[in-house]
């Protein structure tokens, strides 16, 4: 009866424990945000980015910023600057121009000219039990400007119009 009861306690712990609520993580679902520009037609913008090794958080930092700058736009952070329009209008482009950007972002980071870090800052979570995750907040200098002039010598952009 001693051990059965040793056992239903055991148990009883171990249904607890897994019962323990889990954080949330809308805290670090933070948009990206455009922070200033230079004149040279750099724009400084801060992403966030999960990863378990900060390498790789840091390095797909920089990849989002430039596909946030080419497909999506990046909102202002505050009232002093305009939000940065996307390079690309075309809603369809990711699937129109696939193999481009599938080469452009591959491993041959042919990307990684046209952003810098800027700074970081790390904040560090475990949530449901999956282990550490490193949510990485980086602020990295994209060069819009070289971005454009390259979609525009390769023809994914026309020279001429709204671009």
């Amino acid at each position: 009866m001693k051990k059965l009861s040793y056992l239903f306690a055991a148990l009883l712990m171990l249904v607890l424990a897994g019962c323990g609520s889990k954080r949330s993580q809308a805290f670090y679902n933070m948009p990206s945000q455009l922070l200033s520009t230079t004149y040279d037609g750099r724009y400084i913008i801060r992403v966030q980015v999960r990863s378990k090794d900060a390498v790789v958080a840091f390095e797909d930092g920089k990849r989002k910023a430039i596909q946030e700058v080419i497909f999506d736009g990046v909102k202002a952070a505050n009232s002093g600057i305009e939000d940065l329009k996307p390079l690309i209008f075309d809603i369809n482009a990711r699937e129109k121009y696939e193999d481009y950007f599938r080469a452009f972002f591959s491993d041959k980071k042919e990307w990684d000219q046209f952003a810098d870090y800027f700074g970081r800052r790390v904040v560090t979570t475990r949530y449901e039990r999956d282990g550490r995750q490193m949510v990485e907040t980086v602020t990295v200098q994209v060069d819009r400007a070289g971005i454009k002039q390259k979609l525009q010598n390769d023809g994914i952009i026309p020279r001429e119009g709204r671009y």
